[in-house]
C-alpha cells in the first residue's frame, strides 16, 4: 500500500445559461433569472463544500435563421451582479465569472471584480476569455475590428494591466512619516499608468487592495496559445478533455510548462468541465442516461444542430429519418445572408461541414440510425454514468492519477441537479480522504491550496 497522500479533488459547479446540456423542458427546470433559482444552486455547491460556483457570460444571445435561438434560456443577466448578490446569501463558497477580454475595460473589469472580492470577503475568481468574432462584436463598438490573432495579446495585455491596477495599492496603503511620526497614506497610493499595445491609460484605481490580493485566475484553452496563456497566468484552467488518457496528455503537457514562467506544479489547477448521470444500479444509470439525451436532443433540436453543419433551413426534413443526402453548403457558396447559426454554435465550429456531414451519414448507414440519434450520438453523451459509488470511484482514479485536478460539473437540470450529487456522491469521496468535509480557509485561494499573495511577492511580479 503507498504512503503517498491522497491528492485532494477540487469541484466547481456551473450553473449554464446558454447550451443544449440543461434539459430546459423538464419539469423540474426553473428560471434561470430568478434569484431563487441561483442562491439554491449556490446554497446547494457550498453545502457540498465545492471550492466555487461558476457563471458564464452571456454577450449575445445565439440566432438561428435570423432569429434568436428559442431552445436555449431566454435572456443573460449579468453573471457579476448575480455574483455579488450570491455573496450575501453563501459564507464559503468562490464566485467565479467570466469577464470577456475583448469587449470591456481594464479599469471596469478590475473595479467589477475587486468589489466582488471585498463583498465576499475573498471568494473572487475571474475566468479571462476571449472573443473576436464579429456577431459578439455587433453589441460593442468593436465590432469586426479585432483580428483573431490578436485576442490573446489583449487578454494577455487586459490581465496585466488588472494586475496593475490591483497592485497599485499597498496592502494596507499605510507609511510612516519620518518627521512627524503619524501613520500616512501612501502618496502615491492607486496611481497606474499603463502604455501598451491595447491600452493607454494612466489615473488612479479607486479600491484598496481586496482580501486575496487580486482574484483567482482563471482561463479555459486548449490551443498552443491558450496552454501558454494558463501556464504563466492562470490559477485554475477549464478544460474539454475529460476522457482518461486525452486528460493525461493535457495534465501533463500544461503542469510541464509551468517551470519555465517560475512556478509550481501545485501552482495551476486543470479542470475539467463533466456532466453526470446516477442510478442506484449501473443499468438504472445507463437508462437514466439515455432518457437524458433524449429529452437533450429533441425533434427540433436536432434540427438545429443538422442546420448548424448543413447552414441552410432543414424544417422540411424529418428528425426521425435518415440523415440527408445532399452537402452542406460551404463557405464558398453561402449567400449572403451569412451563416444560418450565429453564436457559440456557429456553423464556423465545423470547420469541414461536407466532411462531417459524410461522417453522420456513414454513421447513420451503418448502424440504422435517424437524424435524431445520429445527433445524440455527436452530441449527447455524459462525463459519468453509474452508482454513486462509481461516479466517486471515478473522479477520484482522475485525479491520484494525474487526469485532471477536479471537475467542474455541469447538471442537466437547474436549480436541483447538483442536489443529488452533493447527497450521494460527496460523502463516498470524503469517505476516501480525498475531498473536504469542512473548509479549512476563508479564501478562494485557501480552498484552491494555492499560495497566498504577499506584498513583497506582488511588487516583483
Amino acid at each position: 500500500m503507498s504512503d503517498k497522500p491522497r491528492k485532494q479533488i477540487h469541484l466547481a459547479a456551473h450553473f449554464p445559461g446558454v447550451n443544449n446540456t440543461t434539459v430546459w423542458g423538464d419539469p423540474a427546470s426553473g428560471s434561470h433569472i430568478e434569484f431563487s433559482s441561483f442562491r439554491h444552486f449556490a446554497q446547494t455547491a457550498e453545502r457540498a463544500k465545492f471550492d466555487f460556483l461558476f457563471l458564464a457570460e452571456g454577450l449575445r444571445l445565439r440566432e438561428q435563421g435570423g432569429k434568436i435561438y428559442d431552445l436555449d434560456v431566454m435572456g443573460r443577466p449579468d453573471n457579476v451582479s448575480i455574483l455579488m448578490a450570491m455573496a450575501a446569501v453563501t459564507e464559503r463558497i468562490g464566485l467565479a465569472g467570466t469577464v470577456n477580454s475583448t469587449f470591456n475595460e481594464p479599469l471596469d473589469v478590475a473595479r467589477k471584480l475587486a468589489s466582488l472580492d471585498h463583498l465576499s470577503h475573498g471568494r473572487a475568481a475571474w475566468n479571462v476569455v476571449t472573443s473576436w468574432d464579429e456577431f459578439t462584436g455587433e453589441n460593442f463598438r468593436r465590432g469586426g475590428y479585432l483580428p483573431k490573432d490578436k485576442r490573446y495579446l489583449r487578454a494577455q495585455e487586459m490581465l496585466s494591466t488588472a494586475q496593475t491596477l490591483w497592485d497599485s495599492w499597498d496592502s494596507d496603503g499605510i507609511v510612516a512619516d519620518a518627521a512627524s511620526g503619524e501613520f500616512l497614506r501612501r502618496p502615491d497610493e492607486g496611481a497606474f499608468d499603463v502604455h501598451s499595445d491595447q491600452f493607454d491609460i494612466s489615473g488612479r484605481f479607486p479600491l484598496p487592495r481586496s482580501p486575496q490580493g487580486r482574484p483567482v485566475i482563471i482561463q479555459a484553452g486548449d490551443s498552443e496559445e491558450g496552454r501558454e496563456f494558463a501556464a504563466a497566468s492562470a490559477d485554475a484552467i477549464f478544460t474539454r478533455h475529460a476522457e482518461f488518457s486525452a486528460g493525461q496528455e493535457f495534465y501533463a503537457d500544461v503542469k510541464a510548462r509551468l517551470a519555465q514562467f517560475g512556478r509550481r506544479h501545485e501552482d495551476l489547477k486543470i479542470l475539467p468541465a463533466a456532466t453526470f448521470v446516477l442510478g442506484d444500479t449501473e443499468e438504472e444509470a445507463a437508462e437514466n442516461a439515455r432518457q437524458v439525451q433524449y429529452q437533450q436532443v429533441g425533434p427540433q433540436t436536432a434540427i438545429a444542430f443538422a442546420e448548424q453543419v448543413w447552414n441552410r433551413d432543414l424544417s422540411d426534413v424529418d428528425p426521425d429519418g435518415p440523415v440527408p443526402s445532399f452537402d452542406p453548403k460551404t463557405e464558398d457558396d453561402v449567400d449572403s445572408g451569412g451563416h444560418i447559426s450565429k453564436g457559440r454554435a456557429s456553423v464556423r465550429m465545423y470547420r469541414d461541414p461536407v466532411a462531417t456531414a459524410n461522417e453522420w451519414r456513414e454513421l447513420g448507414a451503418a448502424e440504422g440510425l435517424s437524424l435524431r440519434e445520429v445527433v445524440i450520438r455527436k452530441n449527447g453523451r455524459h462525463t459519468f454514468v453509474g452508482t454513486p459509488q462509481r461516479v466517486a470511484d471515478t473522479i477520484d482514479r482522475f485525479v491520484q492519477e494525474d487526469a485532471s485536478d477536479g471537475f467542474v460539473l455541469v447538471p442537466h437540470i437547474t436549480p436541483g441537479g447538483l442536489d443529488v450529487f452533493a447527497d450521494q456522491v460527496v460523502p463516498l469521496l470524503q469517505e476516501k480522504g480525498s475531498f473536504r468535509t469542512e473548509y479549512s480557509g476563508t479564501t478562494l485561494r485557501d480552498h484552491l491550496g494555492l499560495a497566498p499573495l504577499r506584498s513583497d511577492a506582488l511588487a516583483q511580479s
